[in-house]
């Protein structure tokens, strides 16, 4: 599918962007491979160990998904689109809120309607599980751009197809946690917001290798949802730096003791793919689920850190850090 094929990502210098890249290079063989971001200095830097000469099929474009002229430039002749341009700081976004609202709502708007209008066949975007029942406008616009994606199929009249995905915290990703413990690690003391909270765990490979798999099967309106592990974000202090002192300094505004990647209202239209992964299809097209071989979730159900069957335990997240060079 993706040999000979033209890709681009969107926001392609980030942590997902650059593990992206490396996996489509190492798997397939694609005709051009487009980087699309509006940082110069993340782009030199990438392009030292990806590079655009030599007849690699890399191809770097400086753009804002605020562009929509730029956009339409980028993605004539794509195949296919990842979007994973956003800003994600939740914090950031409180502070800067119609900032976010441009990027994270009217940028997704922008990446449908140039996807249409130069004839891509196939978006996926990258979403959080912040999108679930949200209470910060991080969340909150994810949770519109979702909504965008999934009814730009409407749009599209069947020529482009549009999809999403959702996971939850990222490990080895410069907005987790894990890099902040690391470095609270040098000075004794690390901060913990509240000591019931948990959180979804993915590597960084396996959420470019869940994204490929997914824009290979998707067929257009499905949010997916990979089957990850939790942990008690106290077991991941330990398990960086089990001599450290702990220091409760209480939950920030916008923060929730436990994220949601799928909630009680999404359950009635959502089926378990088997293969590691759940599908939310679009309200009025649960009878698609067939197309999948899959079948509905037992409800009441509700897809939660707190109440996850898969739990990361000290010696297995070590592991994965080590594996993430952490």
């Amino acid at each position: 599918m993706f040999d000979d094929a033209v890709i681009l990502i969107t926001g392609g210098t980030g942590s997902f962007g650059r593990e992206f890249v490396g996996s489509v290079l190492r798997e397939y063989k694609p005709r051009k491979l487009i980087v699309f971001s509006r940082d110069e200095l993340k782009q030199f830097e990438m392009a030292q160990e990806y590079p655009s000469s030599g007849g690699s099929p890399m191809r770097y474009f400086i753009g804002d998904v605020r562009d929509l002229p730029r956009l339409r430039r980028a993605m004539t002749g794509v195949d296919y689109v990842i979007h994973a341009a956003a800003l994600k700081q939740v914090p950031a976004c409180e502070y800067n809120p119609f900032e976010a609202v441009k990027t994270n709502i009217l940028g997704a708007q922008n990446v449908i309607t140039a996807a249409i209008e130069c004839g891509v066949r196939k978006v996926l975007a990258l979403s959080s599980d912040k999108a679930c029942e949200p209470v910060n406008l991080y969340g909150a616009t994810k949770l519109v751009a979702e909504k965008l994606f999934v009814h730009g199929n409407v749009y599209a009249g069947g020529t482009t197809r549009f999809g999403c995905v959702r996971y939850g915290n990222v490990v080895g990703s410069r907005g987790s946690v894990i890099p902040l413990f690391l470095k609270q690690r040098e000075t004794g003391t690390l901060t913990i917001t509240d000591e019931r909270m948990t959180r979804f765990w993915i590597t960084l490979p396996d959420t470019a290798s869940f994204v490929l798999g997914r824009l290979w099967e998707m067929r257009g309106g499905e949010v997916f949802v990979p089957k990850i592990p939790s942990m008690r974000i106290v077991d991941l202090a330990a398990a960086i730096a089990p001599e450290t002192e702990l220091e409760i300094i209480g939950i920030r505004p916008g923060e929730k003791i436990h994220e949601i990647l799928i909630s009680a209202n999404e359950a009635r239209r959502t089926f378990d793919g088997t293969r590691g992964f759940y599908i939310i299809l679009p309200e009025g097209e649960q009878a698609a689920h067939h197309i999948w071989r899959t079948r509905p979730v037992e409800l009441p159900f509700r897809y939660g850190s707190d109440n996850n069957t898969t739990w990361l335990s000290q010696d297995e997240l070590r592991k994965m850090l080590e594996r993430e060079g952490q």
